[in-house]
């Protein structure tokens, strides 16, 4: 299993402490001082869990060709910078049949919790962050990026181009987040 844009390992370790839990996860991000956290979370646990964390860019997935089974996405293709490329990427080194989840936030469809959401999104989220991190751009970047990725119909046509099949989004938390899922042919 292949946990692209891990981050400080959270899904990764989810992953192993799952039943059934996955026998192996390399963990994959950009980001040095996030894998650094994770790799505490790694050490704190005592004997080592079958993760491993790699720096990585997800537009080029330091794996071979099909050699993983599944690919999960936490909260972090958002953040990648040609996401049609990690597509690709994604689709590269999954083995036929291998499966793709990922979760990432969404704007609601329904305009009422639309407008609710987009409210406390872009006002009171970027206060309450300021406030607790006492930097004034804490969670700035969040209601930005959310807005600049594309919708789940625009992103699930993404993951058809890249060559998936049997693409879903499935809307979470009244379309705050959605998982999507697909399957490689």
């Amino acid at each position: 299993m292949i946990d692209l844009c891990t981050g400080t390992a959270d899904l990764a370790l989810a992953a192993v402490d799952a039943r059934p839990g996955a026998g192996r996860v390399l963990g994959i991000d950009f980001a040095s001082a996030m894998l650094r956290v994770g790799l505490e979370k790694l050490r704190a646990r005592g004997a080592p869990p079958p993760v491993t964390l790699v720096r990585g860019d997800a537009t080029r997935i330091p794996v071979a060709d099909r050699a993983a089974d599944v690919v999960t996405i936490g909260f972090g293709i958002r953040n990648v910078e040609g996401t049609a490329t990690a597509g690709g990427e994604i689709f590269r080194v999954l083995k036929p049949g291998g499966r793709l989840a990922i979760l990432e936030f969404a704007i609601p469809r329904a305009s009422g919790i639309r407008a609710a959401y987009l409210w406390y999104f872009n006002r009171v989220l970027p206060r309450i962050g300021r406030l607790v991190s006492r930097h004034n751009a804490a969670y700035g970047y969040l209601p930005a990026s959310v807005g600049a990725f594309p919708s789940p119909d625009e992103f699930m046509k993404i993951l058809r181009q890249s060559g998936f099949a049997n693409v879903r989004a499935i809307p979470l938390t009244f379309g705050i987040v959605c998982l999507y899922t697909a399957r490689k042919p």
